[in-house]
């Protein structure tokens, strides 16, 4: 039986490799890059400070874990670190704005829906954590959410979902539940204040 030729690994085209990036290649690369970064994040963020921490964060995470990649890399891996952090934003977005809804729900009449977006950009410590510390207590809260969201009724937390997680209006959340926007608001001031209850009985004020 005749074996196949063994593969040399010492094959010089098939294991070629770009030489590492340099401290100075690195620093020249994030100075190049920096301005499209902005604008590419500016674009995806509405917003100029959250594009600079995006930006900011996206350039430090690429120094810290693939500084020691070869130089022709690091586009393409910024880019995706870029993508990733344009992706944790929003996600840190709509979680606000989910914190935002029930809280304001405290303060809302019983037939009125509350607006998840008033209070965004709130500087309150209840609204949005500052510290460690308000972290901390804000994942066990919202913890406490998920786990009320899951024991509304089937038609409250689709309506609640589709308006505060997926972002919908009340016009696409009304055709999508095949009911009228009346329905809608009605069905998402029940939840909020539903949630609101929860909180509020577990000692969670606004």
């Amino acid at each position: 039986m005749v074996k196949a030729p063994a593969q040399n690994p010492n094959n010089d085209k098939a294991f070629t490799r770009f030489p590492l990036a340099t401290t100075q290649q690195l620093s020249d690369f994030l100075a190049s890059i920096e301005r499209r970064a902005y604008k590419q994040a500016l674009f995806a963020s509405r917003d100029e400070e959250a594009a600079l921490d995006i930006v900011q964060d996206s350039m430090m995470k690429l120094a810290d874990r693939y500084g020691d990649r070869p130089e022709a890399e690091l586009p393409l891996l910024f880019q995706r670190i870029l993508q990733n952090c344009i992706r944790d934003h929003f996600r840190r977005t709509k979680i606000r704005n989910l914190w935002n809804t029930v809280l304001t729900a405290f303060g809302a009449k019983e037939d009125e829906e509350p607006d998840p977006l008033e209070n965004v950009g709130d500087d309150r410590p209840g609204y949005w954590a500052k510290t460690p510390e308000d972290q901390l207590e804000q994942q066990q809260t919202l913890k406490i959410i998920e786990a009320e969201i899951a024991k509304l009724p089937a038609r409250q937390r689709e309506a609640f979902l589709m308006r505060y997680w997926e972002d919908m209006n009340v016009a696409e959340t009304a055709a999508a539940m095949g009911c009228s926007e009346g329905s809608v608001k009605t069905h998402c001031s029940r939840a909020t204040h539903a949630l609101a209850a929860a909180l509020e009985k577990r000692g969670i004020t606004p």
